[in-house]
């Protein structure tokens, strides 16, 4: 099944365990994946990455839409069923209307309309003030995991070569 980062898998990457400096056989190998048709994130969360204006924006700009996904029709019933989740779960109101209002909501309604193992460094909370990626995909049935898994299961090897 392919994967679906969310915006917190580049942002630590690229701050901490796979800078582009010194690592970028990790871009390498995302870049590489996506054009299998393995790994994939949504349009908001390249707009999060955008707005950054660093190295990162300029290596999401090069990848665009076939890596940054758009929603398509097939998302207007699952944002409605993660509306549904959401609005009917015991969180404090200003959680859902966040969770509904940034990429979150997206990235699981883009997992439950076309399946898709959500990729995050979220982990489960039992917060009634924030809603997290891993709560939400768990209540409607959707795989996730930490980057590191996804790359394990994928035998991603970042072996040192020459340098250039």
């Amino acid at each position: 099944m392919p994967y679906l980062l969310d915006a917190n898998v580049f942002i630590q990457a690229k701050n901490l365990h796979y800078g582009m400096d010194f690592c970028p056989a990790f871009w390498d190998w995302l870049a590489q994946s996506n054009a299998a048709g393995q790994v994939f994130s949504i349009e908001r969360v390249g707009d999060e990455i955008e707005a950054g204006g660093d190295e990162l924006s300029e290596w999401a700009a090069q990848r665009g839409a076939g890596f940054f996904v758009r929603p398509d029709e097939a998302m207007i019933p699952a944002l409605g069923t993660v509306s549904t989740w959401a609005t009917r779960q015991t969180y404090e109101p200003a959680a859902v209307n966040t969770f509904l209002q940034v990429a979150d909501s997206y990235l699981v309604a883009h997992a439950l309309a076309h399946p898709r193992t959500v990729v995050t460094h979220e982990r489960l909370s039992d917060s009634k003030r924030i809603i997290k990626i891993p709560n939400a995909s768990i209540g409607l049935g959707i795989r996730f995991m930490n980057p590191y898994e996804m790359l394990r299961r994928e035998r991603a090897r970042f072996v040192l070569g020459p340098r250039p």
